[in-house]
């Protein structure tokens, strides 16, 4: 189905849960598709609502801010394998991508564009990066990417920290691989760092937004890859979040979702503008589901809140509706009864 097809069909899904249409032939008139080509006989793993958590005492380096290179090693490594069965890193990762994939790995650093407080964070991001190379994906066909270079830089990733071959990239809202593409109204494109890719790494975080309440896996990709994201933050973002991860070009790529969990920001996201609110979690989650994700990330920022005498996002009027919308739209699960959540303690 072409993107503007997509987005009529998926649209029609109500909260209710109304099936949407089948869908008819492609008209001629229609847009090319923008759906990735896996290579050809590989299907990457898909388990809707499995989540495997790995938490670690003594995991931050002495600015409390960092991961040590060893916790993200250990931890990246124990979760990828409790997901998948496997028994090495790159073998996990095998299940995902393909020697023969373009990988691309879309990063969060909004919140730590002053002193890398709270961004994805290199340490973890090197490891995801060493694991896609283990799997023999080759370096040239790897890259990290983000929207900014401020962002970017709040990670600490760039070219000379990465093995050779492998480049970092700024979009920078400017740089696009596609044509206009209408969602919920709007014209918008998207990214050619996407589009150029075949398979992507989504590596988020567990944060409240002043917008739409909760930024995680879902908004990392929505927000991250379209050129005009501040034309998709009217009413709580929904639907737009969910219409936007629904388009072809961006589910089509997405195939694992890594959450840097080593902090938590449970109020005033997504900027870092209240180091009280920025507290340590000293997790990594791993899934395939981005909806079962936001779902458990909502309700780590919930308890949070709660603890420190804040009312709920709902009580506070930003209930991230927009999570069990994409449920709603078959994007993956958001009923907390279905998710199943595996936690391993090292």
């Amino acid at each position: 189905m072409g993107a503007a097809a997509a987005t009529a069909a998926l649209g029609v899904a109500s909260r209710a849960g109304a099936q949407a249409p089948a869908a008819s032939a492609e008209k001629k008139d229609e847009p090319p598709s923008l759906a990735a080509k896996r290579p050809d006989g590989f299907q990457p793993m898909t388990a809707p609502g499995l989540i495997v958590k790995v938490s670690k005492s003594n995991t931050l380096q002495p600015n409390l801010l960092w991961p040590t290179e060893e916790a993200a090693k250990v931890m990246l490594e124990r979760a990828m394998t409790e997901l998948t069965g496997k028994n090495t890193l790159g073998e996990a990762f095998g299940r995902f991508v393909d020697p023969r994939d373009k990988v691309a790995v879309k990063v969060n650093g909004i919140g730590a564009q002053k002193g890398a407080t709270m961004g994805t964070n290199k340490e973890l991001i090197l490891e995801i990066v060493r694991g896609v190379l283990a799997a023999g994906v080759k370096p040239e066909n790897l890259w990290v990417f983000e929207q900014y270079p401020s962002f970017l830089a709040g990670t600490r990733i760039k070219d000379d920290v990465l093995p050779e071959g492998v480049k970092s990239y700024t979009h920078n809202n400017t740089d696009a691989g596609t044509g206009q593409v209408r969602v919920h109204a709007i014209r918008t494109r998207f990214a050619r760092q996407l589009v150029e890719a075949t398979a992507v790494i989504n590596v988020a975080l567990i944060k409240d937004h002043s917008l739409c309440g909760y930024t995680g896996a879902l908004k990392n990709m929505t927000h991250g890859v379209t050129l005009n994201p501040h034309e998709f933050h009217a009413n709580l973002m929904d639907p737009q979040i969910p219409l936007l991860y629904a388009q072809d070009v961006i589910r089509s790529r997405v195939r694992l979702q890594v959450t840097d969990g080593y902090k938590v920001m449970y109020n005033g996201g997504p900027l870092d503008r209240d180091p009280r609110a920025r507290v340590p979690h000293e997790a990594v989650y791993v899934s395939t589901d981005p909806v079962a994700m936001d779902r458990i990330g909502w309700q780590v920022v919930d308890k949070w809140r709660v603890d420190r005498g804040l009312p709920t996002l709902e009580k506070s009027k930003r209930l991230p509706s927009y999570i069990e919308r994409a449920a709603d739209m078959g994007l993956g699960v958001a009923d907390l009864n279905r998710i199943r959540m595996k936690e391993v303690n090292l």
